[in-house]
């Protein structure tokens, strides 16, 4: 038996006995995170102002707390990165993973707990390597090294041992000592805040190493690739690292780079496995290769409650409290708004996510988009699953391949005409620009009966335009606004013209 087999058998294989715990016991799981929680939560100020110590049930729970975003929270978070104590979880916090802005703020500041790093993240990683070796027993993960990227961090404020950055980068900076014997690149590169030095640096740190799983974001991880096979001067990564068998993805959907994975890696036996990894907690993986959906994690430190789409207003907020939900009582195919309390100390506080429950018993879901990234300019609801799944079928029909994109809606002129436009980077341009456009269009139309409504006989909405961007444009704008590497992503779909605006500014039209 190899070093893999071994592992699997003595360690990985327990825990996926817990795991299969989540077909039968998801009520008390999630139940007994709850109680955790309040317990540890009435020592904070947040529990002493919402009357924790008298709290025993769920129904009390919501009763004392409303729904938070990060504005309500905010004024708590900032006592907590100056340095004070028991402010929304016990002790001090000392890591803050910065996340992608508000309304008001460039950037959020989700506090990470130790408990949260150990029995959130840190878990959910592993827990990746449990459902893999579940899924693949004859896997030889450890016979080699793990390639995982990750961002950047710096000084947190002015206070002492504390720092901001990216949660790849917190995650890196803490890993545990067995893990790093066999993860690529070091820290010093692993770190570095320059994403394209970064890239380098790990080129030639993983290049000839025997890369046996790579994990990250689609997008960058590709960029890293790319780099690889330049300096190998190959075209097939499967030359290179002829025992690679498992990328671990997430951060950003998939489906527009799957093809590109699929040209550069020839093996036949290669998975991907999906995740759902966030500033603010680990809440899914992919544990059917065979189905898309990820299984919820519920025995990690968070307690989920869900708010149908139709019940939120136009600021992204539930109408209705009584509404919202707790993990027992979703259904499937309802689209809803994750809502979340963790031991890192956020308090039902709307994540911005959107999912999709495909089954209950083990809970399997789909990420559908977010709370503020779509279209409803003119009562289509185009949400991001939409644009992705519109996509997919018009790379099938025509051969193209989509590296990046956004769409935003062109609004009404003198002539009450009106249309969504895109304007998408191809890694592989279809023949006809035309034709994408109209399977496109028309695909959205089969998945979306409102979009469908909102395009019969052109009344309403004109045919999708879409604009080819020029290639690195993308990068070019994250570049600009500090974002280019780590965990930031293009925003898919808004209702604004302010990202598109700017892209096809710099795209020259």
């Amino acid at each position: 038996m190899n070093a893999t087999g071994i592992l699997n058998k003595i360690y990985f294989s327990r825990r996926q006995k817990q795991l299969n715990k989540y077909a039968t016991d998801a009520k008390e799981l999630q139940l007994k995170t709850f109680r955790h929680l309040i317990r540890r939560g009435i020592k904070t100020l947040w529990g002493k102002e919402h009357d924790y110590a008298h709290i025993e049930t769920y129904e009390q729970f919501r009763q004392n707390v409303h729904v938070n975003t990060y504005e309500e929270l905010k004024k708590y978070i900032h006592q907590m990165r100056e340095g004070k104590e028991n402010i929304l979880w016990p002790g001090v916090v000392r890591w803050y993973a910065k996340s992608s802005g508000t309304t008001n703020d460039k950037s959020k500041f989700i506090p990470v707990s130790g408990e949260g790093l150990k029995n959130i993240h840190y878990r959910g990683g592993t827990d990746c390597v449990v459902s893999y070796l579940n899924i693949n027993p004859h896997s030889r993960l450890f016979s080699g090294k793990s390639l995982i990227l990750g961002g950047s961090h710096a000084p947190n404020l002015n206070t002492p041992n504390s720092l901001v950055g990216d949660l790849s980068a917190i995650l890196i900076e803490n890993i545990p000592n067995a893990a790093r014997i066999i993860r690529v690149p070091k820290k010093s590169i692993a770190l570095l805040s320059d994403f394209e030095e970064k890239r380098d640096k790990i080129a030639h740190a993983a290049m000839d190493m025997n890369i046996t799983n790579i994990s990250g974001v689609p997008s960058w991880m590709l960029s890293v690739l790319k780099r690889i096979m330049e300096l190998k001067e190959t075209d097939r990564l499967d030359e290179i690292w002829p025992n690679l068998e498992v990328f671990f993805h997430g951060g950003v959907a998939f489906t527009p780079y799957r093809e590109q994975y699929k040209s550069i890696i020839g093996l036949p036996g290669m998975h991907y496995m999906e995740t759902y990894n966030a500033s603010e907690g680990f809440f899914g993986i992919q544990t059917d290769l065979s189905d898309p959906n990820m299984t919820l994690m519920i025995d990690y430190g968070v307690f989920y409650e869900f708010c149908p789409m139709d019940n939120l207003d136009a600021n992204g907020y539930p109408a209705d409290e009584s509404k919202v939900v707790p993990l027992w009582e979703v259904e499937p195919g309802v689209n809803y708004a994750m809502i979340i309390s963790t031991t890192c100390g956020l308090w039902r506080y709307m994540i911005g996510d959107t999912v999709k429950f495909s089954q209950k018993n083990p809970y399997k879901f789909c990420i559908t988009g977010r709370t503020k990234h779509f279209i409803n300019a003119f009562g289509e609801e185009l949400i991001v699953d939409n644009a992705e799944k519109g996509l997919l079928q018009a790379c099938v029909a025509t051969g193209a391949q989509v590296k990046d994109y956004t769409a935003a809606p062109i609004f009404m002129d003198s002539n009450a005409k009106c249309r969504h436009q895109w304007i998408i980077d191809f890694a592989k341009m279809p023949c006809s620009i035309d034709e994408f456009a109209t399977i496109l269009d028309r695909s959205l139309q089969a998945i979306n009966s409102d979009y469908e409504a909102k395009r019969h006989k052109d009344i309403t909405l004109q045919p999708l335009e879409v604009i080819v961007a020029r290639p690195g444009l993308f990068d070019e704008w994250l570049k600009g606004k500090g974002k280019l590497g780590g965990q930031h992503k293009i925003p898919r779909l808004s209702n604004s013209r302010q990202y598109i605006d700017e892209l096809m500014q710099m795209n020259g039209k």
